[in-house]
């Protein structure tokens, strides 16, 4: 069986073939590809105060056999972690990358467009088309803060996983620190609540809190900067 089709066997056909029901606030991805990438190394910066090179080893750390990227955007941060993956020699047997725009789809179709590893859909992360337990492990980089319906994508990502599959998520806090990066992260973030690009910022506890009220358990988590990374187990 290929990955393709190992890719398409998890999927749920009754629900397959119906319009993608996007959020409202689907405009704010429609910029071209490489000013989203742009603007998110700028967010990354100074609003998370975090690194790249942090993410990109967090989220290496959890491509388990079958693995589903959610939100995957236009791929950039996805790429690098298969690339340090793949320079170990253990990559997982099937990965599907899921993102509700289509634009920034249409990007990560470009950059995996060789990758025959990597099978792309167009969904939304509360209405997934996958079977229950479809996937070992599940990725949601920069992007829970971003869901308006927080709870309800930890449910549908914790039905299509695997008992005892892993998730990895990062996500903004409020910002800390001192006064002027204090200033500069609330301005970046009130930006991108008025864009559309973040829904809102989270406490630890509440971030937390919707773990385990979606019935995960807390396997670790640590904050560095404005931004708290979670793994968590079905």
């Amino acid at each position: 069986m290929t990955t393709a089709q190992a890719a398409a066997a998890r999927l749920d056909t009754s629900k397959t073939g119906a319009p993608v029901s996007a959020p409202a606030d689907k405009n704010a991805y429609t910029s071209h590809t490489w000013w989203y990438d742009v603007r998110g190394f700028g967010i990354l910066t100074f609003a998370y105060q975090d690194t790249l090179w942090r993410q990109i080893r967090f989220f290496e750390g959890n491509l388990r056999t079958a693995h589903l990227e959610v939100a995957v955007g236009t791929g950039t941060l996805f790429q690098m972690v298969l690339k340090k993956r793949r320079r170990a020699g253990t990559l997982p047997q099937q990965i599907v990358g899921l993102d509700y725009s289509e634009e920034m789809l249409d990007g990560a179709k470009r950059r995996f467009r060789k990758d025959p590893n990597v099978t792309l859909l167009q969904g939304t992360v509360c209405e997934m088309p996958y079977k229950d337990g479809s996937f070992d492990s599940v990725n949601i980089a920069n992007a829970l803060h971003c869901f308006s319906d927080v709870a309800g994508a930890l449910r549908e990502v914790k039905r299509v996983m695997a008992p005892g599959g892993t998730l990895a998520v990062n996500i903004l806090l409020y910002p800390t620190g001192f006064s002027l990066a204090r200033r500069i992260a609330n301005a970046i973030n009130a930006w991108g609540m008025k864009k559309g690009i973040l829904h809102t910022p989270f406490t630890e506890a509440d971030a937390l809190a919707h773990f385990t009220a979606a019935g995960f358990k807390i396997a670790g988590s640590r904050v560095k900067g404005n931004c708290l990374y979670v793994l968590a187990q079905a």
